[in-house]
């Protein structure tokens, strides 16, 4: 379906065509990667570029050569254009290919590459500047006839004039930065008394991430539908669209699953989408792949939103219901060639989604972590399922850039199986060594709602508690657990049987005597108590757990999972009921993956151990002072010492993954210490001011 099909297209002017035989990728991670197989698919060398922290990274170690670019800070490294188009001059790059964030939406650095004879893998400059300043795309989406939502999108960026078009479109109002996106340099002001706050708060996460600080406000559609359109130009002339994706479910205005067709949509309004986005398209010449963000409302009414002049992170599933390979059509159309098929060479096959893994704590407001990656197994991929992703089992995620992992892209043919195996890939995602937000994947995915395509972009909010349940162990998964680290006691003894009651055969119980153990684990803040007797004979233990009156009838194994690393398969029986659960057996940790998500449970060292080796901790709750919400970097420190604070004034500017989080004070009293300084970095939990309370809290 990929093949150049020339004979079908209008006719049109000659254009120069440019050979391409080497492609510098401009970006890192897992775009960086997925730019570098298709490379590799056409016969393209590829180049990479690194910072200081990512010389082992992945995109590194697969590109055919590799150039080191600066310092781990964004600024330092993969935003200095004029650096990374010198490793092209160097490495006789002909083309750069910028991927998505950093410099792929930066008209001067498109500007560059043209000026400098290096083809830029993108749309010409001025269309980046007309559709990327997001004003100037609302007046050019008015004049072509496409609906957009009202709002100010003026000149006057005095704080008063903001406020006052506030004021005039009516509360709430969202706040954007005009050059923004990803969710970036975007505050809601729900009342006029914090739109203040969230103006400069939108401001400075704008100028990290943009170096503009520009803002418009508009009306803010309370409960829409975020669906947007994947479109393609050439250099003659020739638009398409490859459907819609609805990418409703976000959380802090960024997407985690996203899904192609948009569910619900009939025909026509389908149709009338694509219409729109191509009339988007057109309007300022559009040339490569762009994507035509729109909202919907719950008549399937549209409005413009915005236009994505970029590959998008989510462009996989657009993928799998076309057959199509976007980024072998960026490359073709970037070296002058046609597009490889018409609007009516398209069709739309089953249906797909993407779900991206990120190493954040959903519970505790999805704040984005960082450290290394302990353990990592994924699913391989086949003909329906496609792992995107940049790192490997060792490496880390570092604070300095977005959070993501890899994304999860499935297909099937028809809604209800792309989401069974959506689910089931899932659960075969298993990573130990930082948090992620697959268990709550898992939770959104088993949703009635999300189950019947009722998706909206406050889902998250509306279902919190469905999506956030108690998490209970019950007594089969203590017995499963206690089992496992039975297992793995008789399996790591290297002397051979921990005890006469174990023989050492294949990975399971051989019961020889009678023993009794007890199995003190804990889940979360759950500490669950298991006792195990051997029965003289046979392989087949008896556990009761502590508070319950039921005894268990408990055997198993252990089997290797092919292609698993250190994933395992516990394959237990318990009470006649077999089950087969992937585990991961790490220090004193068995990790329990299941089509819920992941349970710990950790056999707690003795207490003498935790004494000698433990430690008081950075922070603890806060309790006279504020603590880092995450792993990040001190952006602005907003006190000083002996300055009198109350509830809810903000204190310290943490910055992760270039989002910006402002740590308050939880109670009144006095500064006494100001404990980092702006640039330091900084781990979770770490006490950043000291502060005297004016009442202290009495010591539990």
């Amino acid at each position: 379906r990929s093949s150049v099909r020339s004979s079908h297209h209008h006719a049109a002017a000659a254009r120069e065509q440019v050979p391409i035989r080497k492609i510098l990728i401009a970006n890192r991670g897992e775009i960086a990667c997925r730019v570098i197989r298709t490379a590799r698919k056409l016969g393209i060398q590829t180049v990479a570029v690194y910072s200081d922290v990512d010389r082992k990274a992945l995109h590194v170690a697969m590109a055919d050569e590799a150039y080191h670019i600066g310092g781990a800070a964004p600024q330092d490294s993969y935003l200095k254009g004029a650096v990374i188009l010198e490793v092209a001059r160097r490495s006789g790059a002909q083309a750069v290919h910028p991927g998505y964030g950093f410099l792929s939406e930066n008209t001067e650095f498109a500007e560059a590459c043209h000026d400098s004879g290096v083809v830029f893998i993108g749309p010409p400059a001025q269309a980046i500047r007309d559709m990327g300043i997001k004003s100037t795309s609302k007046y050019i989406m008015e004049a072509a006839g496409v609906p957009v939502v009202g709002g100010y999108h003026g000149e006057d960026q005095s704080d008063e004039t903001l406020r006052q078009e506030a004021d005039k479109i009516g509360f709430p109002v969202m706040i954007k930065a005009v050059r923004g996106g990803g969710g970036k340099g975007m505050r809601i002001a729900f009342t006029p008394a914090e739109f203040q706050e969230q103006l400069e708060s939108a401001r400075r996460e704008a100028v990290k991430s943009f170096n503009d600080d520009v803002m418009l406000v508009e009306k803010f559609v309370q409960r829409p539908r975020h669906v947007e359109v994947q479109v393609f130009g050439d250099q003659y002339g020739n638009y398409v669209y490859l459907y819609e994706r609805d990418c409703s479910v976000q959380r802090r205005h960024q997407k985690i699953v996203e899904e192609a067709p948009a569910p619900g949509v009939g025909d026509v309004v389908r149709a009338e989408l694509g219409s729109a986005a191509v009339q988007a398209a057109k309007a300022v010449n559009y040339v490569g792949a762009g994507t035509v963000e729109f909202i919907m409302d719950a008549d399937h009414k549209f409005y413009f939103m915005e236009m994505n002049t970029r590959l998008q992170v989510e462009h996989p599933v657009s993928e799998m219901i076309t057959g199509t390979d976007l980024v072998e059509w960026q490359i073709r159309v970037a070296a002058g060639e046609r597009l490889p098929l018409l609007q009516e060479d398209l069709r739309l096959h089953g249906h797909s989604f993407e779900a991206r893994v990120y190493a954040e704590e959903p519970g505790n407001s999805f704040m984005p972590g960082a450290g290394p990656i302990t353990r990592l197994s994924a699913p391989e991929n086949d003909a329906h399922t496609r792992i995107e992703t940049g790192v490997r089992e060792g490496d880390e995620v570092s604070v300095h850039y977005d959070p993501m992992i890899a994304k999860v892209v499935v297909w099937g043919p028809d809604r209800n199986t792309a989401l069974n195996r959506l689910a089931s890939a899932l659960t075969r995602y298993n990573i130990v060594g930082l948090h992620t937000n697959v268990e709550f994947m898992l939770s959104l995915l088993a949703h009635p709602e999300f189950g019947k395509g009722n998706v909206h972009t406050d889902f998250i909010q509306e279902h919190h508690a469905a999506l956030f349940p108690v998490v209970e162990v019950t007594s089969p998964q203590a017995c499963q657990a206690a089992l496992a680290f039975l297992l793995h006691q008789q399996l790591e003894t290297p002397a051979g049987p921990i005890s006469p009651a174990f023989s050492k055969t294949s990975g399971c119980l051989r019961v020889n005597q009678i023993k009794k153990t007890s199995f003190f684990l804990k889940c979360g803040d759950k500490t669950v108590t298991v006792y195990v007797e051997e029965p003289p004979v046979g392989n087949t233990l008896s556990m009761k757990i502590k508070g319950a009156d039921a005894e268990h009838k408990v055997s198993g194994q252990l089997e290797n999972v092919e292609g698993g690393g250190s994933v395992q398969k516990l394959v237990s029986e318990i009470d006649g009921v077999l089950t087969r659960t992937r585990i991961i057996k790490h220090d004193r940790d068995v990790y329990m993956f299941t089509k819920n998500g992941v349970q710990k449970f950790t056999l707690p060292e003795p207490k003498f151990v935790s004494k000698v080796g433990g430690s008081a901790g950075a922070g603890g709750s806060g309790r006279g002072g504020a603590v880092a919400p995450m792993p990040g970097v001190v952006e602005k420190v907003l006190v000083e010492a002996g300055q009198k604070v109350q509830p809810g004034d903000p204190l310290v500017v943490v910055i992760a993954m270039k989002m910006e989080f402002i740590v308050k004070a939880t109670a009144a009293g006095e500064v006494q210490a100001i404990l980092y300084k702006k640039g330091d970095t900084v781990a979770k939990d770490a006490a950043l001011v000291k502060i005297k309370l004016d009442v202290e809290e009495e010591e539990e």
